[in-house]
């Protein structure tokens, strides 16, 4: 086959689209990706054709964004920035089709490859990464900034969380996704949670022992296990002095705030103050500057990037922002895991790795050296969470997420696996 990958987001959105692209070129497929710029290296690395949906310069401007760091505001920077590639999404998309033709695998904000889908009828895969994305009835994700109460109930919760769409996200993308639309003569998109649903094929990339299906999701949409996409990174092997470091001394609190962040400062001064506390040992991940404290007493190192599925075998537990690629492959490490949310899905993941007994969530303004010193020690010292990171572990590394997802794009560009 013929396979258009586009990914827009941050690391935790396009790694596993990348994932994705070498599982099926292994399997004899061309493969070409779309992406922001910066993540050109990252294909090049994998083997993949690359495509710049924008500039460093453009990417850089939208992540360097104080508003994009918060709740609401968070989601409304984000969703302005995504409808402006929509355009060149579909521009892509269109000459590749003339060219190759194959099937298109888009990631959630990808929203390009939804209006190529509805003019054109092309077989498009939309991959979604974290069930915040889901709606339900039955079982709402908890909502950036949106605090509800587990006591109220499900349908109420769920009736309040729709006032996201007409208050916060439809008055930031579908302007401009509509107007493109109506240059395609197509009709404009009411509600963009429920339409980016309606692709021919609907990937959940979370299994059901972490988020159980609900009767109210779209039916053809497939759950699959979580993507182990690290090793797709910028290395895949943990730097040596790294190595070093974890060789000399017990196993270190891992820290790390996610790829994206430019405003991680007081996050890890937090994070050193809190590895004194303790009298434990850290490892620092950041590979933005300014962001790590200067002159780390010899038990803190910082390193730019590490592979986690390396990393966290060795650590005693990981405490990060609560994004769903950080989550999965905790859990596969079996790991207890602290999350301080900052926006998006983060707020939904801390819940449910608490309900799940292997986590716990402090809020920025709650992660404080005393508080967060005081979580840690009780999930390290809880011997239900450790009996759970354990089961979650075996289950986690029983998934193969990319594969059955992979043997799904297959089947929605009419390969037949047996031809193999």
């Amino acid at each position: 086959m013929n396979v258009q990958i586009v990914a827009v987001g941050t690391h935790g959105d396009v790694l596993p689209m990348v994932a994705i692209g070498v599982e099926l070129a292994s399997r004899g497929h061309v493969v070409a990706l779309a992406a922001p710029a910066p993540f050109a290296a990252l294909a090049a690395r994998a083997g993949l054709v690359f495509h710049a949906l924008c500039t460093e310069a453009e990417y850089d401007r939208l992540i360097g964004t104080p508003n994009l760091w918060r709740p609401w505001r968070g989601v409304q920077a984000m969703f302005e920035a995504v409808a402006t590639l929509t355009e060149p999404t579909y521009r892509w998309l269109i000459g590749q089709q003339a060219m190759d033709g194959g099937v298109v695998v888009a990631s959630t904000l990808s929203l390009g490859a939804r209006v190529a889908q509805d003019k054109l009828a092309l077989p498009v895969v939309v991959v979604h990464v974290a069930p915040f994305l889901m709606e339900s009835r039955h079982a709402p994700p908890r909502l950036p900034g949106l605090p509800l109460p587990r006591l109220l109930p499900a349908r109420l919760r769920h009736w309040i969380g729709r006032g996201a769409d007409r208050y916060v996200i439809s008055p930031a993308a579908l302007p401009t996704l509509n107007a493109f639309r109506g240059t395609l003569d197509l009709p404009p998109v009411r509600r963009l949670r429920h339409w980016w649903n309606l692709a021919p094929t609907l990937i959940l990339m979370f299994p059901g022992w972490y988020a159980p299906s609900q009767p109210d999701w779209p039916a053809h949409a497939l759950q699959v296990g979580f993507p182990a996409a690290d090793q797709c990174g910028d290395t895949p092997e943990l730097p040596k002095d790294l190595v070093t470091f974890l060789r000399a001394g017990s196993a270190p609190l891992v820290f790390t705030y996610g790829s994206g962040m430019r405003q991680g400062r007081s996050f890890f001064d937090t994070a050193l103050q809190i590895c004194r506390q303790m009298g434990r040992r850290g490892v620092f991940l950041a590979p933005q500057t300014g962001q790590v404290p200067p002159n780390l007493s010899p038990d803190v190192i910082h390193v730019p990037y590490a592979p986690l599925t390396a990393l966290l075998p060795h650590a005693a537990a990981l405490i990060h922002h609560g994004g769903i690629g950080t989550v999965a492959l905790g859990l596969r490490a079996g790991v207890p895991q602290l999350v301080v949310p900052v926006a998006f899905n983060h707020f939904d993941e801390a819940r449910r790795l608490k309900a799940l007994g292997v986590g716990a969530g402090l809020s920025r303004s709650r992660f404080t050296p005393a508080r967060g010193a005081r979580v840690l020690d009780h999930l390290l010292a809880s011997r239900h969470v450790a009996a759970a990171c354990q089961l979650l572990h075996m289950q986690a590394a029983a998934d193969d997420g990319i594969s059955d997802a992979c043997d799904a794009i297959e089947r929605a560009g009419g390969f037949q696996a047996a031809k193999r």
